[in-house]
């Protein structure tokens, strides 16, 4: 089991309670990331790396700007500036061509979203429809055809072609026109000036009679670069903020206890020392000590403990736990952000935000592209006007330097290896959230696995029925049935679906945070906790998982034992890791004699129970220090801070919302093998990449010099285009 050693000293609790392990999170985050002094806009334009790179050079200029980070999936960027407010830096970014403003949850929510993907799916068509169609028109042209008949097919063709054009092409004219307001020049403004200078020499030679027009080519252009921005803008708009989730989980009201009566007040007016009550099945509210009452808690949103914890005065309650069964009276300590719940979203948040070392080669790669093929094409542009004197030609040679230059197999080279895999991993159950979780996925050297209701299913399964004798069994049942507890549930299960019947009881009632009660043909019923159903001096069981007794008014008690049933193919799949080389370890925040339990059936070596959500993204962090790359397997709110900081995660569907939003991708079925499976298809994925990109590369280094010769017209130039994006995904298809 790794050491954690001076990494784990951050542990110094800005908590309710120092002693509790399921309360304390990360005070580092309150004094790294001055939470005071940070500003949050909403970039709605923002799209690549350039972008990332254009608005954290502003910020960073600025006086008083101590960090700035852009979250390219959120569209929203993160400025540390004490002092400073919004309204000061929104005319910065919008000086170089970055719409920006205060963040507004509407634009960045699902609706917006699905209008822009609707919005480029329409494009796509559009365009598509009108390229068949001039396709069809060209053959003519091809074919011989001259005089009158050649010129009204051109004229059919610039019909189609231009309003065509500016339709599908807005997108990129709209980003091409906001980075030229701005100073720089983008990737869209060569994929702009490509369809501007297609469209207007086609034009010209349909308004002179020319043998050549290129309707065709600036048309094809607008449908393959719709399709590569489509690809990618689906790789982004899946991800959601899990920082999102887990503030949705904050109560937006409490109940304020003032001078003995009960008043409904929102969460921002509690205070340190005021007293709340925490009513049956509600969520705490905030961070506090348990002043009266007795419940049952359930935490694993915070810890993953698989069963609820009794509650009693004295107790430290954390903000997003679960009061089961009994009404607690609670004097806050700590409230809103400054709560367990309120430093998780934001230590989520900061782990989102960050970015690693390794970023999608097609991002690297394109950050030279603009600069590159616009000096290329000036340059083929001059030579012509001194070779020849013409214009035209020298024009003609131009745009097809831009076209045959333009970045589609590029931009297609990660996209489309995403699509064939993630096609693959959908059918056996895995679904890719992030267009680079591939490609880091391949990297992966070290796989970390929570264990309730990930390597487990999180239903707890009787495993001692034959204890229970035949004249208990109706009694049992009825007395489980009474309760709504999980080891009750799975008690009552078990004998239903052995065909036990329920014997008549009477005055049957919840106790909190001990078990249930009844009557039964006059003698006391209990079942639930062993120092309570039984001998009040008998201790706990210690046990390799949980248990329960049951004890009838003279009869003997019985100690019913329970199991946490593994995963199907969490054996399997915790072999074939292993068997690939890579490290495999367990965090788990159960109880130790569970999870060695569990480590043992799995063949799992490293591992730690009673793991708070802090301490488990200090594990992360701490193995990424030591330069592992590491896959995170989880399903709770626990495990949402460590799925976010590490270099990829998967989470179960079964997984809470939070949990499935921080995950780069999610399980489907029940079915772990297929994690396995992705980690090594990832490394064939990223093979392919790589190949894309050399063909892409080689494509240029051939294309581009017979452009620049002037051998190639530009419609063969887009022609040559389609084919090398054409060339990328079949080789991606190769992963199916």
């Amino acid at each position: 089991m790794t050491d954690l050693g001076a990494d784990r000293e951050y542990a110094s609790r800005l908590s309710a309670c120092p002693a509790c392990d399921a309360a304390p999170l990360a005070a580092r985050i309150a004094d790294s990331a001055a939470a005071r002094g940070d500003l949050v806009l909403s970039l709605p334009t923002a799209h690549c790396a350039a972008c990332i790179t254009d608005v954290e050079r502003a910020l960073l200029a600025q006086p008083g700007v101590r960090a700035a980070r852009v979250n390219l999936t959120l569209r929203r960027v993160m400025i540390d500036a004490p002092g400073r407010e919004a309204t000061d830096f929104i005319p910065v970014l919008e000086g170089i061509g970055y719409e920006a403003h205060e963040l507004d949850a509407s634009a960045l929510g699902p609706t917006a979203a699905d209008r822009q993907g609707r919005d480029i799916l329409m494009r796509i068509g559009v365009s598509g429809f009108a390229m068949m169609n001039i396709m069809i028109l060209s053959v003519a042209v091809w074919s011989g055809a001259s005089g009158a008949t050649r010129d009204m097919f051109h004229w059919i063709s610039a019909v189609i072609a231009f309003p065509t054009v500016i339709f599908a092409g807005q997108p990129f004219f709209s980003s091409a026109w906001a980075s030229l307001k701005g100073g720089r020049l983008g990737m869209d403004v060569p994929i702009s000036l490509a369809l501007i200078l297609a469209t207007s020499i086609s034009l010209f030679e349909t308004l002179h009679s020319g043998h050549h027009a290129y309707f065709d080519a600036a048309v094809m252009l607008c449908f393959f670069l719709l399709i590569g921005r489509y690809l990618d803008y689906r790789t982004r708009a899946v991800a959601r903020s899990a920082a999102a989730e887990l503030t949705a989980l904050e109560v937006p009201r409490a109940v304020l206890l003032r001078d003995g009566a009960e008043q409904v007040v929102p969460l921002a007016d509690l205070r340190p020392g005021d007293m709340i009550r925490i009513r049956p099945g509600a969520r705490v509210a905030a961070d506090g000590e348990v002043v009266t009452g007795m419940s049952e808690i359930d935490r694993s949103l915070l810890t993953g403990e698989s069963l609820p914890v009794q509650a009693g005065p004295g107790m430290m309650l954390s903000a997003g736990e679960v009061n089961l069964t009994g009404p607690l009276d609670l004097r806050v300590t700590a409230a809103g952000q400054d709560s367990s719940l309120g430093r998780l979203t934001h230590l989520v948040a900061m782990a989102e935000a960050t970015r690693g070392r390794y970023a999608s080669l097609a991002e690297r790669a394109s950050r030279g592209y603009s600069p590159v093929v616009h000096l290329l094409a000036l340059f083929s542009y001059g030579l012509w006007m001194y070779l020849s004197g013409d214009w035209r030609v020298a024009l003609n040679v131009a745009a097809a330097v831009l076209i045959i230059t333009c970045p589609c197999a590029l931009g297609l080279a990660v996209p489309a290896v995403v699509t064939a895999a993630s096609g693959r991993l959908f059918r056996r159950g895995l679904l890719i959230k992030d267009g680079t979780a591939l490609e880091r996925l391949a990297e992966v050297d070290c796989v970390v696995f929570d264990k309730t209701g990930t390597l487990t299913m999180g239903q707890p399964e009787l495993v001692s029925l034959d204890d229970l004798p035949d004249t208990l069994r109706p009694v049992a049942h009825a007395i489980a049935d009474a309760s709504g507890h999980p080891l009750s549930r799975a008690l009552a299960a078990a004998l239903k679906g052995a065909g036990v019947p329920i014997a008549p009881l009477d005055q049957a009632a919840e106790v909190p945070g001990f078990g249930v009660e009844g009557r039964w043909q006059g003698l006391r019923v209990r079942l639930g906790r062993a120092d309570w159903a039984g001998d009040a001096a008998q201790e706990p069981v210690d046990a390799d998982g949980p248990v329960s007794l049951l004890s009838v008014e003279g009869h003997a008690p019985v100690l019913l034992r329970f199991v946490d049933a593994l995963r199907p193919g969490a054996a399997e799949c915790v072999a074939a890791l292993q068997d690939q080389g890579r490290r495999v370890m367990m965090l788990s925040g159960d109880t130790a004699a569970a999870v060695a339990s569990a480590a043992k059936a799995l063949g799992i070596d490293e591992f730690r129970a009673g793991v708070t959500p802090a301490e488990k993204e200090a594990e992360i962090a701490a193995l990424a220090q030591a330069g592992a790359h590491v896959l995170m397997v989880g399903d709770g709110l626990n495990d949402t801070a460590a799925l976010a900081r590490a270099h990829v995660s998967i989470s179960p569907a079964s997984a809470l919302d939070a949990a499935r939003a921080a995950s780069d991708m999610v399980l489907m079925g029940q079915d772990l093998q297929p994690v396995a499976e992705a980690v090594a298809l990832a490394v064939k994925a990223r093979r392919r990449i790589k190949e894309n990109f050399a063909i892409s590369f080689g494509y240029n280094v051939i294309a581009v010099p017979v452009a620049m010769a002037g051998l190639a017209t530009p419609l063969l130039a887009a022609l040559a285009m389609s084919a090398s994006s054409i060339t990328v995904t079949l080789n991606a298809l190769r992963l199916r």
